[in-house]
């Protein structure tokens, strides 16, 4: 056992009160926001590797994750999620890659879609998370902390896109019960946390528009404006818009001359792993479980009571040996 019982109790304390309350989000519109212009998007065609996936994963390579292994499974299922031998797969999202670029053949047309977290006003993986690892940030991105993540995927399972992915072999659930609770660490874009604190732009949108210029299929900035944009663009050029009201309202939007229901559809057709539902409903907002929560509250307390009693006993049984 790794970790003292004094941090073990501190934990279990701070988990059981974000899963009694419940995590509390305020559904702010939050400070920043981006277009994505599906028009002007073609793949990076001409380049090995889209630019907005290379400055990501650049950018972000030092947090990747690094599991230990042998990777156990933990009770009761047999199997985990690894993707430490596929971290040069750009072609979908992975704990290793947080952007991608999507393409899909509509009438003969060609329409490449970078794809990342939503950043959604009201994120359902953030009230939903039992341990509190995911909080909505005031610049408008929702952020994983993989300090006290287990890897639980509630996060993937909530979301409309299932975005999060999961990396076992990583995270505190290898410091408390690795054979019977946890996973692992899940992943995702944050939009360039740090960067956006101090006021810089993320790295995707940096090397889109280093690409393109004034052409860039990226535009970030303030979320009045940006939405602003949006508006006026897709009343003046005829196109569609997707993200202003999907799960509630998001801090990503995308244009598109081709309707995104058929955009959803032969995304269906295509059996992706990641699609774009139009009629995306926010169901945080309408109902609320708290019988779910003290569910969630009594089995982690019965696994706090494991561990600690299994503490106690470790040590009892070595004072028993010691006095002997």
């Amino acid at each position: 056992m790794n970790i003292s019982r004094r941090g073990f109790l501190a934990l279990s304390g701070a988990v059981c009160g974000s899963l009694i309350l419940g995590n509390e989000v305020e559904a702010r519109e939050g400070k920043y926001a981006t277009l994505i212009d599906l028009t002007k998007c073609d793949g990076c065609k001409d380049e090995p590797i889209p630019r907005c996936v290379k400055a990501c994963r650049d950018y972000n390579k030092d947090r990747f994750p690094q599991p230990q292994k042998p990777i156990q499974p933990y009770w009761p299922r047999k199997t985990y999620e690894d993707w430490s031998e596929k971290r040069d797969k750009i072609d979908t999202l992975t704990p290793y890659n947080w952007i991608f670029v999507q393409k899909v053949d509509i009438d003969g047309q060609e329409i490449f879609i970078p794809r990342r977290c939503m950043h959604c006003d009201n994120p359902p993986c953030v009230r939903e998370c039992p341990f509190g690892a995911l909080t909505k940030q005031p610049e408008g991105n929702s952020v994983i902390n993989d300090k006290i993540c287990f890897g639980g995927a509630k996060c993937r399972d909530v979301c409309p896109w299932h975005i999060p992915q999961r990396q076992a072999g990583v995270g505190i659930y290898l410091k408390i019960l690795p054979k019977y609770a946890g996973g692992g660490v899940m992943y995702k874009c944050d939009l360039c946390k740090d960067r956006i604190k101090q006021g810089q732009e993320p790295a995707c949108v940096i090397a889109c528009r280093e690409r393109l210029g004034n052409h860039a299929v990226f535009t970030f900035g303030d979320r009045k404006t940006i939405y602003e944009l949006a508006y006026r663009r897709a009343k003046e050029e005829g196109l569609y818009i997707y993200g202003d009201n999907q799960n509630g309202g998001t801090s990503t939007l995308y244009l598109s001359k081709v309707p995104f229901e058929k955009i959803d559809s032969a995304l269906k057709q295509n059996k992706e792993r990641f699609q774009m539902p139009v009629n995306v409903e926010n169901k945080i907002e309408s109902k609320f479980n708290p019988i779910g929560k003290l569910v969630l509250v009594s089995g982690f307390l019965s696994m706090a009571g494991a561990v600690i009693g299994a503490i106690f006993s470790k040590k009892s049984n070595k004072e028993e040996t010691d006095e002997k």
